[in-house]
């Protein structure tokens, strides 16, 4: 089991991070007032200190905790730490972003500290925006001065501040006064906060002091156990999970191309300006995480030129570039900006629709920033970067891409960075660029088939249509048909076999073998319905393969089920294309179309 430490915006995200696994976890905050919905994890509340998190952890079977708590929480990190020491377990820090740059704002080691500087600098009328919990430790300065804090409007808050005997009049309430309405309200000779980060709104704090020139005291966060190991998001999370408890996850994630040649892209650079060649480098993903990425080989080749490699790594999807180098080199360049390449193994765009110039490297645009942001941070000249697959070429005949034209390699992909393990999401997102390049190459309407072996069935029925028509769903026919939707296709063809025909007749719009089998009760009531005698209803019964349907006896009773088949396959598929005509063909095992029934704007005809 896994053990959360919450009640933070940090929190939520490791709830909705581990909630993914759909595996039971604890999720512990002190007080009972955070609205969260744990799907799969069990709420606790209520302080603990060392002993009580060590007595839990044992009692519960503890392997791992995760550290979500308020960053100023120096106490239950501490005891945190302490009891995992004693139970020899790791602990996950998943760490808040903090803004760099403070600008004028006075920094303070701790509370103490800060009212010793505003003593000294005269303050006399202060706003406190470091929360309830904080009206104690600021009570030697707030008992000789003005003062007025703002806290959450809940009763709890209000009960704390009385029982330290601070004035009720001077409560202001989030809910009611933004930073900027506080400091108009209050008129304050100076605010006070903490080093709250991103999540804790500091920078909005920062600016609306500044924009009324009221001086700001920012107490500091205090450090971190050293021996936690920091995330900043929940990818980060989510492979530390995997990592160090790898039962947790039922399939483990991965990197996508994009952010293996990013990564590599930015060994190289650290290679060639000051000669840094380290095992793994931490690169920023386009959501703003960061994440550590270990690096295969590091090399100068050159006065101007360093060349890195890092190892595919997708997890458990079935990635065709799984366990394969993405090669990058990087050189100093004479022009400004940084200019990236495809060398050997990446594709080149032949064909519109993919949001490419045609000629160009295929190189997506998520990829192509992730670069050249993470090099940036780094070094503000000029440079070329140069992407290279050794065996891409090879790779990439086992790939959609020579259909959708590109030619000579692989793509360097990806939106998020990060591969999450569900080859569904990787199938559709080809799909729908198959669809892209269909539609930008003129055609008005595209013919779906579960593999080659039915495409090449149907192809003959449209001899005036382009390769780029054709295309596979695999299993996954109700996202194929709702992604050519959402592009607005407007006539959708679909060939179908019989296998994957009496499961999508069943309502399965994803035919794969692992959700769902042959159901031989439901043939059996489909030839019923359809009129079939019981004679051959009895002989379904006894079916191993659904291809055995074309060998009934009674060849009447073989066209009225496969009627049956294809109506109900386009009744349950119609509202998928709701603005358009699809239209289902049920194929023999000869490659013959045994049915055919279409569905006009959701209604089969």
């Amino acid at each position: 089991m896994i053990l959360i430490f919450g009640g933070t915006t940090e929190g939520r995200m490791a709830v909705a991070t581990l909630d993914e696994a759909g595996s039971p976890y604890y999720y512990s905050t002190r007080g009972t007032m955070q609205d969260i919905v744990c799907r799969h994890g069990i709420r606790i509340s209520g302080a603990m200190d060392c002993s009580a998190i060590e007595t839990f952890c044992r009692e519960k079977g503890i392997a791992l905790i995760v550290d979500a708590a308020h960053p100023f929480a120096s106490q239950l990190h501490s005891n945190i730490a302490e009891a995992a020491e004693r139970l020899h377990i790791d602990v996950i820090r998943v760490e808040r972003s903090y803004t760099a740059d403070c600008g004028n704002a006075v920094m303070c080691r701790d509370y103490n500290d800060a009212m010793e500087r505003m003593r000294r600098d005269g303050v006399k009328r202060l706003l406190a925006l470091t929360g309830v919990q904080t009206i104690g430790r600021l009570k030697p300065f707030w008992s000789e001065t003005e003062c007025f804090f703002r806290v959450l409007d809940r009763d709890e808050s209000r009960q704390l501040a009385a029982s330290q005997g601070f004035p009720a009049e001077r409560l202001l309430f989030y809910n009611i006064d933004s930073d900027e309405e506080a400091i108009v309200r209050t008129q304050p000779d100076a605010v006070i906060t903490k080093e709250s980060g991103e999540s804790g709104g500091f920078a909005e704090k920062l600016s609306a002091a500044e924009k009324h020139g009221v001086k700001v005291y920012v107490v500091c966060r205090p450090p971190m156990p050293q021996q936690f190991i920091t995330v900043t998001g929940r990818h980060g999370l989510r492979r530390e999970v995997e990592k160090r408890f790898p039962s947790f996850f039922p399939l483990r994630s991965g990197y996508t191309t994009g952010s293996c040649a990013t990564a590599a892209a930015l060994a190289a650079l650290k290679a060639l300006t000051d000669g840094e060649t380290s095992s793994s480098v931490e690169i920023t993903l386009p959501d703003g995480e960061q994440i550590e990425i270990p690096v295969k080989e590091v090399r100068v080749t050159g006065e101007d030129e360093a060349v890195a490699a890092v190892t595919k790594d997708g997890g458990d999807d079935p990635d065709i570039t799984h366990g394969h180098d993405i090669v990058v080199s990087v050189r100093y360049a004479s022009h400004e900006g940084i200019s990236i390449y495809g060398g050997k193994g990446v594709g080149t765009v032949t064909l519109p629709g993919l949001g490419l110039p045609v000629g160009s490297a295929a190189i997506n645009k998520t990829p192509r920033q992730m670069i050249e942001a993470n090099l940036k941070a780094v070094y503000g000249g000029g440079l070329d970067v140069t992407i290279s697959v050794p065996d891409g070429e090879e790779l990439a005949g086992k790939t959609f891409n020579p259909k959708i034209g590109i030619t000579g390699g692989i793509s360097i992909i990806g939106t998020s960075g990060i591969v999450k393990p569900f080859s569904a999401e990787a199938f559709v997102n080809a799909i729908k660029r198959e669809i892209e390049v269909a539609i930008a190459i003129g055609c008005d309407r595209i013919v779906i088939n579960s593999g080659a072996k039915s495409e090449r069935f149907v192809k003959s029925q449209y001899p005036g249509l382009p390769p780029q028509a054709f295309i596979h769903y695999g299993n996954f026919i109700g996202d194929t048909i709702a992604a050519a939707a959402s592009l607005g296709v407007k006539r959708v063809d679909m060939g179908i076999m019989i296998g994957k025909a009496v499961k999508l007749a069943e309502g399965n719009l994803d035919t794969h073998s692992k959700k769902v089998v042959m159901n031989r009760t439901f043939i059996a009531g489909m030839a019923a319905d359809a009129g079939c005698t019981q004679r051959t209803i009895e002989r379904i019964a006894g079916l191993n393969l659904a291809r055995e349907l074309w060998e009934l006896p009674d060849t009447a009773d073989t066209d009225r089920l496969a009627t049956r088949i294809t109506s109900l396959c386009a009744e349950h598929c119609s509202h998928l294309l709701p603005e358009g005509t699809l239209t289902v063909m049920l194929i023999d095992e000869e490659g013959k179309i045994r049915c055919s029934r279409s569905a006009v704007r959701g209604t089969v005809e």
